[in-house]
């Protein structure tokens, strides 16, 4: 069947600047895809890139939405490069394609704590609110510091909570090291890719970082998380086929099609977190979708607790809450968003 496709592109502001190991993030940039069948029906998708993870830029994402033309067909998704992941992931969600069956109802979220000293009032605000899982940004101040912080925050979390650390590929193999000595004496459920080397390092640098990831995956009890490594289908799939033993944080807008993304999940029984790319209300419900339609060997929290994100509410859509219900999810109304940019 043939869809008219339009899209819009949006820069929206943070309402506060995400700081990670990259630097200040102070603003969201992607598209809004809208498609129409012959018969009227409408749908949906998002472009949601961050180069920096190995997505495509926004400006490769309108070339290929402008080469596609202004109407295509339901097998447009096959002329996309899967290297152009943000783009097919958006394709497919417009033509409305089902990801899977719905397995879980209900699942608990992870709250997104700031960097530094401010993340211990955060958690204490987001227990209040009543979440139990909670991931904070590291590698942002030195590590003597940021270990004082990491003390007073598991002394204020109950037993019963679960705390993440992520630190963006920030730190050096030796840095990682001393971190990982450090968490494995701490009740820490994870640590988010600790090291990482994108592809303008040239790969015997990459060849060294993945190493380093496998050798602190096997030396030490707490479980490492990647993310950055595996945000493309390409790269996940060429890690859980290495064996890779710890757990992969997958997020939905990055990865692709969403059918093969869970397929490829299910086949080599992942132990997978999903997670928000910081995206619109467009693109997160169709991520959670996602989300929702995965049944893995464990049951992590969604990390999807990281608003409210834009100084505009229009574009939020979903908001963050400890615990979040796929019929809360289904009620978005992605019109509204599209009609916000118009």
């Amino acid at each position: 069947m043939s869809h008219r496709l339009e899209y819009r592109r949006y820069r929206l502001p943070f309402r506060s600047p995400v700081r990670t190991a990259h630097g200040l993030w102070c603003e969201r940039e992607g598209l809004i895809l809208r498609l129409e069948d012959e018969a009227g029906g409408v749908g949906f998708g998002e472009v949601a890139p961050i180069p920096w993870f190995g997505t495509e830029t926004l400006p490769e994402a309108e070339a290929v939405l402008a080469g596609l033309g202004e109407r295509v067909e339901g097998g447009c998704v096959e002329r996309v490069d899967e290297r152009c992941g943000c783009v097919r992931f958006a394709l497919n969600c417009a033509l409305r394609s089902d990801p899977g069956a719905i397995i879980a109802r209900r699942l608990p979220v992870a709250a997104l704590l700031p960097a530094g000293k401010p993340a211990c009032d955060a958690a204490e605000e987001a227990m209040e609110a009543g979440f139990v899982a909670f991931k904070w940004k590291v590698g942002v101040l030195d590590d003597a510091d940021e270990w004082v912080v990491l003390d007073d925050l598991l002394a204020r979390l109950p037993d019963h909570a679960k705390l993440r650390l992520d630190a963006n590929g920030a730190w050096t193999a030796r840095r990682a090291v001393r971190w990982m000595e450090r968490c494995a004496e701490r009740p820490i459920e994870f640590v988010e890719q600790p090291c990482f080397a994108d592809a303008s390092e040239g790969a015997v640098q990459q060849r060294r970082v993945d190493d380093a990831l496998l050798g602190l995956a096997a030396d030490y009890p707490t479980p490492i998380a990647l993310d950055e490594s595996v945000a493309g289908l390409a790269g996940l799939r060429s890690w859980l086929e290495r064996g890779w033993p710890g757990v992969v944080v997958v997020k939905p807008a990055l990865a692709g099609n969403p059918a093969e993304l869970l397929a490829l999940l299910a086949a080599n029984d992942a132990d997978a977190v999903f997670s928000s790319a910081l995206e619109t209300g467009v693109g997160r419900q169709a991520a959670l979708r996602v989300a929702f339609a995965f049944q893995g060997p464990q049951s992590r929290a969604l990390g999807f607790g990281v608003g409210p994100l834009f100084k505009d509410a229009r574009f939020e859509g979903i908001p963050p809450v400890p615990f979040l219900e796929i019929d809360a999810v289904n009620r978005l109304n992605a019109e509204v968003i599209w009609s916000a940019l118009s």
